[in-house]
């Protein structure tokens, strides 16, 4: 299902996905992983540095993402109900 507008007046999304957090992106949300509500990796970005601030903001301004273990480019496509949603910062070395 798609966003509906709620009583608050606020978009709420049916989609409920969990995110893993790793490496940067651990260390900038603060925890390795949460349950969140969103209906597209745009969606998701966007609530998450919302919710966890300028430093997570720039880490998922060039993470990766993996969508059940597939990466994922398209970041207007709609994500599946109970998906488990990678943030993957960049990595050094080689």
């Amino acid at each position: 299902m798609g966003p509906r507008l709620s009583a608050n007046a606020g978009w709420r999304y049916d989609t409920v996905l969990e995110v893993r957090y790793f490496a940067g992106a651990r260390a900038a949300a603060g925890l390795s992983s949460e349950t969140v509500a969103a209906g597209s990796l745009d969606d998701l970005v966007a609530l998450l540095a919302d919710r966890h601030g300028e430093r997570l903001a720039l880490v998922l301004k060039a993470a990766s993402f993996l969508v059940d273990g597939l990466a994922c480019h398209d970041r207007q496509a709609a994500l599946p109900a109970g998906a488990t949603v990678d943030v993957l910062p960049p990595f050094a070395g080689g």
